[in-house]
């Protein structure tokens, strides 16, 4: 699909930029033409050789060069792309990018630039989180600058956080949506669950669990880059809400239901979070103390299960409910019983024993579970197995009228 493109990569200095010799490599494999900016600082992580030996073109990084300029070569290199690429995107020159300067080829080349802009942003946590780059962010998203990630873990300097640049798949994936703009999901609408619940048991404490809210963020950042109009239902979680997404902030399982049940109908409703099964049957009004060491008794109800309420309704079930179940032993046994038991259509299993990294953790391994058997899918990113999720969604509802056909509108923003 990208064959015969063409696309400009600006590599900025960071320890990222390894991961652009793999990005290089992957759009090569699709017929895709890369030609190479270089930032000084680019060359002191990869070499100009590297880039070129697998680009197969020359390395430009100078702005200087008379043979280049003699043809106005900062306007040819980003008039001739069919989309300019900034991976990995550092913080200063995200700045620079903010601030319209041209004191390099590859400032230069950007504003002299009239084709689309998609930058993949590295850096650490705090660095990402600092109002500086937040509002240079800001203000390139106001000019139409896209953006791919960053993703969160563990960091090169040792933190962990926010700050992970987009993996070379998941870029590949945001090109192509860029250039061939891949919108099978318009018109239709969307649900997404994710993160956990938390259930009070007194005005400090609570039941939980540790799910990051990765996944279902990630699966509502899918739909809504194929065209759907999604609504994430999210109990507490440190994600970004994914742009473009309506995000409504719970914290409890009743809460999340009463969400799920205002934003139908919908086509598709995916539930990623990871409810608590059970609540303090009467949250104390005051913290409970300590009386001579006995512990207090806490009795304990039964929440509403969400993905069955949704799965088993009338005339608003979507066209396609799908769940997840996240086991630590006979995951796929689990999953099928789950999928009997609560009548969706899809469950998605994956291990979250201790060890597997599941839980918080940038990776997962996904058997997808339907009545005509399993399918096991290979180790990938949660970003990775959303876009998965994503294309299977579009093709399973293929041609189908839109569920919320004839509905009454509902306002999505």
């Amino acid at each position: 699909m990208l064959q015969d493109r063409r696309v400009l990569l600006i590599i900025s200095g960071g320890i990222a930029a390894y991961k652009s010799l793999d990005l290089i490599r992957r759009l090569r494999e699709r017929g895709t033409a890369v030609r190479c900016i270089m930032t000084a600082a680019a060359k002191h992580f990869v070499t100009p050789l590297s880039v070129a030996s697998l680009s197969e073109d020359k390395v430009y990084d100078d702005l200087w060069s008379l043979t280049d300029e003699s043809e106005m070569g900062h306007i040819r290199l980003s008039r001739e792309a069919d989309l300019v690429v900034v991976a990995p995107a550092s913080a200063d020159l995200i700045a620079r990018m903010a601030a319209g300067l041209a004191d390099d080829l590859a400032t230069t080349a950007l504003l002299a630039s009239d084709k689309p802009v998609l930058i993949a942003p590295t850096m650490n946590m705090m660095m990402w989180e600092h109002p500086a780059t937040q509002a240079n962010l800001a203000t390139l998203k106001a000019r139409g600058v896209m953006r791919i990630g960053p993703g969160s873990g563990d960091l090169a300097c040792g933190e962990v956080g926010s700050g992970r640049m987009a993996e070379p798949l998941e870029i590949v994936a945001a090109i192509e949506h860029v250039l061939i703009g891949d919108k099978r999901l318009a018109g239709r609408r969307a649900l997404v669950t994710s993160g956990p619940t938390r259930e009070p048991i007194d005005p400090v404490r609570y039941i939980s669990n540790h799910s990051s809210g990765k996944q279902g963020h990630a699966i509502a950042a899918a739909l809504t880059a194929l065209g759907a109009e999604t609504v994430l239902v999210s109990g507490p979680t440190h994600e970004p809400s994914p742009p473009g997404v309506k995000l409504v902030a719970v914290e409890t399982a009743t809460e999340m239901l009463a969400a799920c049940e205002a934003a139908l109908p919908v086509d598709v409703a995916v539930m990623a979070a990871a409810v608590a099964d059970w609540r303090i049957e009467s949250a104390g009004l005051h913290k409970l103390k300590k009386e001579g060491g006995t512990p207090p008794v806490l009795r304990l109800a039964e929440n509403p299960d969400i993905l069955s309420r949704i799965a088993q309704r009338g005339n608003d079930r979507p066209a396609l409910v799908i769940g997840f179940a996240a086991e630590t032993d006979d995951v796929v046994e689990n999953a099928r019983v789950k999928l009997k038991r609560k009548r969706c259509d899809w469950i998605l299993a994956n291990d979250v024993s201790p060890g597997t990294g599941t839980f918080g953790g940038d990776r997962n391994t996904i058997h997808l579970v339907d009545t005509a058997g399993v399918e096991d899918w290979p180790v990938m990113t949660k970003r990775e197995v959303a876009a998965r999720l994503a294309d299977r969604v579009a093709s399973s509802l293929g041609d189908q009228p839109p569920r919320s056909a004839g509905g009454t509108e509902r306002p999505w923003t």
